[in-house]
């Protein structure tokens, strides 16, 4: 895949519950990454995790944008809100539901859910709409599940 994005192409991250410690600091990375790259990137969540990313972010460096998970959701169905790129980041049922979701309402952006946590595996086996995925047992420690990243979107490790 490459990693030259079309001038202020979209990209969509979806972020899910905080319960595991990597997704903020994989998020952190991969908005800074994309953010680079030429997207321009909107994180959506609950509002937990939207204050997670925000405190860790203090200057804005990486998130930036941000809105609440159900009204991105919101918007998306009704046509005001669209994305080049959409990253999901699951380690539960809902999270997978998540990417399902923007799968059905985004039909033509590129998807990418990022499985990650104790029940990875099992819980990738269940994804069955078209998608990238990036499978990695993380709870703790982001170093393999940001190479998985990395090798997705062609970026050198």
């Amino acid at each position: 895949m490459t990693t030259q994005a079309h001038k202020n192409e979209s990209a969509l991250l979806v972020f899910g519950c905080p319960e595991v410690p990597v997704q903020a600091a994989i998020g952190l990375y991969l908005a800074g990454r994309l953010g680079e790259g030429g997207y321009d990137v909107l994180s959506s969540g609950n509002p937990s995790v939207l204050v997670l990313l925000r405190v860790s972010d203090i200057k804005k460096h990486y998130i930036g944008r941000t809105i609440d998970l159900d009204r991105c959701i919101g918007e998306v169905a009704e046509g005001k809100r669209d994305a080049g790129l959409c990253v999901v980041f699951a380690h539960n049922d809902a999270g997978i539901s998540y990417a399902a979701s923007m799968r059905y309402l985004l039909p033509e952006a590129r998807l990418v859910v990022i499985v990650f946590g104790r029940n990875a595996e099992e819980l990738a086996a269940g994804v069955e709409f078209p998608c990238e995925k990036v499978v990695e047992k993380a709870v703790h420690n982001p170093g393999r599940l940001k190479k998985g990243i990395d090798e997705v979107f062609g970026w050198r490790a």
